[in-house]
């Protein structure tokens, strides 16, 4: 999993999410992704960013 353009798997795999969450996610943008032919691609860059922003967030909420 050392690329950096992941699949809908990989990313899964990476958040410890069922595929089906992910994808689900992925559709809602709440997680940045972009599609290729039909088929989720996900930046690592961006996945890595997106949960420090939502570590961020949550220690704001306390």
């Amino acid at each position: 999993m050392s690329s950096e353009i992941m699949t809908i798997r990989e990313v899964a795999e990476y958040l410890k999410l069922n595929e089906k969450t992910a994808y689900r996610l992925a559709a809602e943008g709440e997680i940045p992704g972009f599609k290729v032919g039909g088929s989720w691609r996900f930046k690592r860059q961006d996945i890595e960013r997106w949960i420090a922003q939502k570590t961020t967030e949550q220690k704001d909420e306390r």
